[in-house]
């Protein structure tokens, strides 16, 4: 086991934050969850957005306050920067970084944009992160419910009680009711671009599809292979979010248990292995980094909305429209 600390309320003073203006950056679902569970919190919260566009509109139907991102930049203590690692670059050297004075704090819930130089502080200026691990929808839910979600922390740069700040936000949030972790910026960004890439996004997309297209391609009604492969996955993680593998196994049939515990590494078989260390290795050398910052900068996500659209064409969508629709869906 690992040294992580990780704090609760208990540990937490959210005082710090007494005084303290902050300026979040952006209304995607990230933003809009974090400045709405802030405010509701009693800290003083702005939104910094661009002028009349959707999200300028959604703020103010939600009672929050909002400015053009320049104007908040200016007026807080605490940017907390919300908006999509692509954006991050252009929006902090046109519209953050003049409105910075020594003292203020940089803040993320994502370290990308850190790591690989994306975004170069001023030297006068503390760096920390608060980054949920949950999607924004879920983290507010459990805002109302009174139970908050896990969340990690990290003080990058601390030029006086940054990182009790950081602790502090997470709290009023209600992210320590779950537990909060310390972490590097680096360890937070690797993991989280590995994870998508093996397995939650990457890994899980292709094992779904590739099992799809065995079915159909055996002439099994492709009805009948979405459920197996796409529908039935939630049954399963929810069951191994609830109580980790071994819950699962309890809960399913001995004929499945055996039949994964004997067949699962002919799928993920050591030569599987070698490559995710690959990917990991792209994603810490910033291999990953330069080829996505490339693809956003200067190929106008062409390669990206052309994956995008074979993706949506994919049998496996298609029979998914029609069984979703079944469900309301």
């Amino acid at each position: 086991m690992s040294d992580v600390k990780i704090y609760h309320d208990a540990d937490v003073d959210e005082g710090v934050l007494e005084g303290k203006k902050v300026a979040v950056i952006g209304y995607g679902a990230q933003g809009r969850a974090q400045a709405r569970m802030m405010h509701e919190s009693g800290v003083e919260i702005v939104v910094g957005a661009r002028e009349n566009g959707a999200s300028w509109s959604k703020v103010q139907e939600d009672g929050l306050k909002v400015m053009t991102i320049a104007e908040a930049a200016k007026w807080a203590d605490i940017v907390h920067i919300l908006i999509p690692d692509e954006c991050q670059k252009k929006c902090f050297n046109e519209e953050i970084v003049a409105g910075l004075v020594d003292g203020n704090i940089l803040c993320f819930s994502h370290g990308f944009a850190i790591c690989y130089d994306q975004i170069v502080p001023p030297a006068g200026v503390s760096v920390i992160m608060v980054a949920p691990k949950s999607p924004g929808t879920e983290e507010y839910k459990c805002f109302k419910e009174d139970k908050g979600v896990p969340a990690l922390i990290s003080a990058r740069v601390d030029k006086g009680g940054a990182k009790e700040i950081a602790l502090a936000m997470a709290k009023k949030m209600k992210f320590t009711k779950a537990g909060v972790m310390e972490c590097t910026f680096e360890q937070e960004a690797y993991e989280d671009l590995f994870g998508e890439q093996a397995v939650l996004c990457g890994g899980v997309v292709e094992l779904i599809k590739t099992g799809f297209e065995v079915l159909t391609e055996g002439g099994y009604p492709p009805e009948l292979a979405y459920f197996e492969c796409l529908h039935e996955m939630k049954l399963i993680v929810d069951l191994l979010q609830e109580g980790g593998i071994e819950r699962m196994y309890e809960v399913v049939s001995n004929t499945a248990e055996f039949g994964g515990l004997t067949r699962g590494k002919r799928i993920i078989t050591p030569a599987v292995k070698e490559e995710m260390k690959k990917m990991l290795k792209e994603v810490e050398d910033g291999t990953f980094a330069k080829e996505w910052i490339e693809e956003s900068e200067n190929n106008g996500m062409k390669r990206l909305l052309e994956l995008r659209k074979e993706q949506g064409e994919h049998p496996i969508e298609v029979v998914g429209k029609k069984i979703r629709g079944m469900f309301g869906r």
